[in-house]
């Protein structure tokens, strides 16, 4: 059952270097919080796994927690470059970072194959591309029924999945709503779980078309208002369109970077 703690003693005890470790959320509810709570308590030689990597994997690959970076798309939404991914991926700087690409398609079925206990996932996909000769959990299969020769992926199974909702209750049951990605997969098929909310409330009132977390599938859920800024939470705030633009300018510069980051890790 979720224990509801501390950001910082989750991120202790559930993140551990050299892990794999996804932050999902699709637009809003990106767990921002955590992603930085990471950077903080230096964690290193993380294999990040997201669908779309945008400013919270910038940062924490631009800190130095990462090796490598499993996504299916990667940038600033709406603004450009994510310039600490390509400096650690032309550079080395400050680590070197290895690469995992994938499509869409292809990263939600490798999330729904590990929610489901299953080793791999299928899909009409990869037609046309040269992604399969370069990745080495992209192979084939033929269905035995019609002799049809699909796409096949293998399972994503983090060591610890983190994502970020609206509400928990005091039993650590999970409640999230609005435009969704796989956030439900990404706990599901992890061997950990965190999510991170913006409050801790007595009941979860139906919301339509809510996710619900039950309190057995997450390890731990701790309060962290805001916790999705500058991307945005259904019902709470808005997105902080002016902070993602903000960002290129930080990101593109090593020294402004570093100034950042000596900021947010300051005590």
């Amino acid at each position: 059952m979720a224990e509801i703690k501390t950001l910082t003693d989750a991120v202790a005890e559930l993140v551990h270097d050299g892990d794999s470790v996804a932050l999902e959320g699709f637009t809003h509810l990106i767990p921002f919080a955590a992603g930085h709570e990471i950077i903080r308590q230096g964690k290193k030689n993380l294999t990040l796994i997201r669908m779309t990597p945008d400013l919270i994997y910038d940062r924490m690959i631009g800190a130095g927690c990462a090796s490598k970076l499993v996504f299916s798309w990667g940038g600033n939404p709406g603004v450009g470059s994510l310039h600490r991914m390509r400096d650690a991926l032309s550079h080395s700087w400050p680590v070197p970072l290895e690469i995992e690409e994938h499509s869409h398609a292809g990263m939600a079925n490798r999330y729904v194959a590990g929610a489901s206990g299953l080793p791999f996932g299928m899909l009409r996909g990869y037609a046309g591309t040269d992604l399969p000769a370069h990745t080495t959990t992209i192979s084939t299969v033929t269905c035995p029924f019609t002799g049809e020769q699909l796409a096949a992926v293998a399972a994503l199974n983090p060591d610890v999945s983190i994502v970020h909702a609206q509400r928990a209750d005091r039993a650590g049951n999970v409640q999230l709503w609005g435009i969704t990605g796989v956030q439900k997969e990404a706990v599901l098929a992890a061997k950990r779980s965190l999510v991170t909310v913006e409050e801790i409330v007595d009941s979860l009132d139906p919301v339509p078309g809510a996710v619900l977390l039950p309190s057995w599938v997450v390890d731990a859920v701790a309060v962290a208002p805001g916790g999705a800024k500058p991307s945005y939470a259904h019902g709470y705030y808005e997105r902080d369109n002016a902070a993602y633009r903000a960002w290129d300018a930080v990101s593109r510069d090593r020294e402004k970077f570093s100034a950042w980051l000596e900021e947010l890790v300051a005590p």
